[in-house]
């Protein structure tokens, strides 16, 4: 009973909170090799294409496969198609396993070790709490997987390129080719070296996070608030089987995963841009010293023996908010055109989802050679997106702020109540884990949970009695939350977020000389 009256009290609370925020700064202010179709030259004017897919990865090749599926014809443009080496996009949550059997991409995470995640445990200051994903209403299959990103992406590029309407190349794309503010198509290098363009009504650049290209496309705001530090360790057990590990470290998270039946990702964030010295030691040394004490007791040898082994790679952690500049003739995909903090595994999530809306925004277009619809359907994408990319955007922003070691004791107690919140149970730990898995990302229920934090490490500092100096200190605890969340919903747009609905541009109706394929 105290407990529904502390949600329904929280509720209101952080509603009241959200809503007077926001009007208060309203005021104040805006990358299988072949089996793969050989090379080949499209002709402006020929028709042998109907969309050009710049980039192969997570994105590139579910996207290639979906709309191949659909009976468009495609050409895939990827710089590298050996397989992929890398650090991060080695988990995909359960809502993002969901779309990727909707786009009938699932049998994907089979035949490459692929483990089973079934949710989080959480650890800070020798105390953990675990948390699951709320999976009690799906199929037995659905859960999150995780694996190495490498194999995920081969296998996608192998199913898209056994579809006789789908044709991938290696090759550079250099420019996008425009013609009276229209993209025609894209120039680019062959692997043999040879300058080529290819020509189609709509191209789709999805190059990743890396995008030379989405310059003209979107006005880019990259943020590197942290890099992540990687390593693998081999042949052990974590604590809690078939679950991610989070340790609220000393200054920030230190993250486990399984990759496969044997081996174990361990990501060390590094706050900052400047990292401790590879080559000399420093990094080695900054493991052994600073992070290894802090790691669960039952991996630390394991991750000594991983630092001693010397396999340490480091990526930036990039996050970037969609602002898109509508182009007749052109779309961004993926992380070329958003990107969120990798500390909740929501980028591929964003990104399929993406695919699915845009699938279904495109199939009753027969004719993308109509410029005038295919525009209108394109700014109907951008908005339609927005409530799940900017809750699972806001979710790893704010998140990850939270997560953070500070000196500040506001910011100390918003990371305890934080932990102690999740350790409740009921809706306090499944409302969370289900944003946080993308199986219900809706916006009001990141704000309301996000403040409820607040309000309920404010009501610990009140208990038993209250004082100036706790009163004080809650006031700067939610004063803090807000300056967190804020910020990231802004970059987001609030309109986009919370009321998309009020965008004309998704009631835009197909052309009245199109039909549904």
């Amino acid at each position: 009973m105290a407990v529904d009256h502390l949600i329904l009290t929280t509720f209101f609370a952080s509603l009241f909170a959200f809503l007077l925020l926001y009007i208060l700064r309203q005021r104040r202010s805006k990358k299988i090799v072949s089996k793969i179709n050989e090379p080949f030259t499209v002709k402006p004017g020929n028709n042998d294409v109907d969309i050009i897919i710049v980039g192969a990865g997570v994105a590139g090749a579910a996207l290639a496969h979906t709309l191949g599926k659909e009976g468009r014809r495609v050409h895939v443009i990827e710089r590298d198609l050996t397989e992929p080496d890398r650090i991060v996009g080695e988990l995909l949550q359960p809502g993002g396993y969901l779309k990727l059997i909707e786009l009938g991409l699932e049998d994907c995470v089979k035949e490459i070790d692929a483990q089973r995640v079934l949710g989080y445990a959480l650890f800070k200051d020798g105390k953990h709490t675990k948390l699951s994903y709320p999976l009690d209403q799906f199929d037995s299959d659905v859960a999150g997987r995780s694996f190495h990103n490498g194999r995920f992406v081969q296998r996608m590029r192998e199913k898209a390129s056994t579809l006789p309407n789908v044709r991938m190349e290696q090759g550079t794309v250099t420019s996008l080719v425009e013609e009276k503010g229209v993209i025609k198509g894209v120039q680019y290098k062959t692997k043999e070296g040879q300058e080529l363009k290819s020509f189609a009504p709509l191209t789709i650049v999805c190059d990743g996070c890396f995008s030379n290209l989405r310059r003209s496309l979107c006005k880019p705001k990259v943020e590197v608030p942290s890099n992540f530090v990687g390593l693998v360790l081999e042949n052990c057990e974590l604590p809690f089987p078939n679950h991610g590990h989070v340790v609220l470290g000393d200054p920030s998270p230190i993250l486990f995963y399984p990759i496969s039946s044997s081996e174990v990702r361990c990501l060390v964030d590094i706050p900052g841009s400047k990292l401790p010295s590879l080559a000399s030691g420093d990094m080695a040394k900054h493991l052994k010293t600073t992070v290894a004490p802090q790691v669960p007791i039952e991996i630390r040898e394991a991750f000594v023996l991983a630092v001693e082994k010397g396999n340490i790679r480091t990526m930036p952690n990039r996050s970037m908010p969609a602002d898109p500049i509508p182009t007749p003739g052109a779309l961004l995909l993926g992380d070329a055109f958003n990107m969120r903090h990798p500390l909740t595994g929501g980028g591929m999530t964003v990104a399929l989802s993406d695919i699915v809306i845009l699938r279904d925004l495109l199939n009753p277009l027969v004719d993308l050679t109509d410029k005038e619809s295919l525009s209108k359907y394109i700014e109907s994408f951008y908005t339609l997106r927005k409530p799940v990319a900017s809750t699972i955007n806001t979710l790893a922003g704010a998140l990850y702020k939270v997560f953070l070691a500070s000196p500040d004791d506001a910011r100390s107690e918003m990371r305890r109540a934080c932990f102690d919140y999740l350790s409740l149970g009921g809706v306090c730990s499944s409302g969370p884990v289900a944003l946080l898995s993308g199986l219900n990302p809706r916006p009001m229920s990141l704000v309301l949970h996000f403040f409820a934090v607040a309000i309920f490490g404010v009501g610990r500092l009140l208990v038993p009695l209250p004082s100036v100096k706790r009163l004080w200190l809650g006031a700067r605890l939610i004063s803090s939350a807000s300056g967190i969340i804020y910020p990231i919903i802004k970059a987001e747009g609030v309109r986009q977020m919370f009321f998309p609905r009020t965008i004309p541009a998704i009631y835009r109706a197909p052309p009245a000389h199109s039909s549904p394929q």
